[in-house]
């Protein structure tokens, strides 16, 4: 008698379950570098912003803002104003917030500067003086 060949169901099915697994295994991974790449990016654009307020704005005006927009520091480049969700610095959805504090007539003696991040503790900045 000849044998036929060819795989037999299980083989298949179990072929079937191994790539099932690696597809599940590399999409996690992809979402996991996306939001890693997200965050990276929020941390770039507070920076910025610290930086201005620090080394340009500070130094200039010898107080920090109430709060920060691209008209109250025009070096940093507009588009980092607004997170990777599309939501505008202090907006109730952003994950960027200014806090200035000890504030009179719009001019304050410190701020905390803060984005909300996905795969880390919050990354927050405060005034050096």
């Amino acid at each position: 008698m000849k044998r036929a060949s060819g795989f037999t169901v299980i083989e298949i099915i179990a072929v079937i379950v191994f790539l099932g697994l690696v597809a599940t295994l590399l999409l996690m991974q992809r979402s996991n570098l996306i939001a890693t790449q997200r965050d990276n990016d929020r941390k770039t654009a507070i920076n910025a912003m610290y930086f201005t307020l620090e080394e340009v704005f500070y130094e200039k005006n010898k107080f920090y803002p109430s709060k920060i927009d691209s008209k109250t520091l025009p070096a940093v480049d507009p588009v980092l104003f607004t997170d990777p969700d599309g939501a505008k610095m202090n907006e109730s959805a952003s994950d960027y917030r200014y806090e200035g504090t000890n504030c009179d007539n719009d001019k304050c003696q410190s701020y905390t500067l803060r984005a909300d991040l996905e795969r880390e503790a919050d990354y927050v900045k405060t005034s050096r003086r």
